[in-house]
């Protein structure tokens, strides 16, 4: 009974002509005499993030080195590259961490350069020449903390921590000179048949800077 009155109700007002609510007050778009819905307009995806760039830096030990990167995820970052450290040639590669894409990062590297002649580097700085400089070279892996800035096309960096070096020294005999120490017309010479192995730790440091081209 409820129900054949509504009916009855509905269709008077549609004799009697109750105008209908306009589009805009019900969210509708009409075609002729049919209500057509209008879907709201979806929200733009967010770009994604460039993956491959260039790296250039300089620092200690590293030298001055170019690399290129990679970044797979936008806290995750690796590279590969090349350079030199004023002596020799050389190259490093490594991972580079950042849990909030920009801002605090952490970065564990490997790299080596091979042995050169240090003798003109040394002369420059003030040192003077010697016989175990004449081929210098090293190993060396660095643990870094820093701060990154920027995360699309161009990141600036410094890096710092602790860099543990290790190689080989060569020509150690010919570096210790002759002594007498009996005051005799006779000299003790010193032999050394097989280079020895050094290792050093010490604080390391680094600026960078990226571009991140696709």
């Amino acid at each position: 009974m409820r129900r054949t009155i509504l009916t009855a109700l509905a269709t008077a007002a549609l004799l009697v002509g109750i105008p209908r609510p306009a589009a805009a007050e019900t969210g509708e778009a009409t075609h002729g005499n049919l209500p057509v819905i209008v879907a709201p307009a979806q929200q733009p995806s967010p770009k994604r993030l460039p993956i491959f760039g260039v790296m250039a830096d300089v620092g200690l030990p590293d030298g001055l080195i170019a690399s290129l990167t990679v970044r797979p995820w936008k806290w995750v970052r690796l590279s590969a590259g090349g350079g030199t450290n004023f002596i020799s040639g050389g190259w490093r590669a490594g991972i580079t961490l950042l849990p909030l894409g920009v801002g605090p990062s952490a970065s564990f590297e490997y790299g080596r350069y091979q042995d050169g002649d240090a003798n003109p580097l040394a002369r420059k700085i003030g040192f003077g020449s010697s016989p175990a400089l004449e081929r210098f070279g090293y190993q060396y892996m660095n643990a870094h903390l820093g701060l990154d800035f920027g995360s699309r096309r161009c990141v600036f960096f410094i890096h710092g921590g602790i860099t543990m070096l290790s190689g080989q020294i060569h020509n150690l005999d010919s570096s210790i000179p002759a002594t007498n120490a009996n005051n005799t017309s006779g000299t003790t010479e010193v032999v050394v048949r097989q280079d020895p192995s050094a290792k050093a730790m010490g604080p390391s440091l680094k600026l960078g800077l990226i571009v991140y081209i696709r």
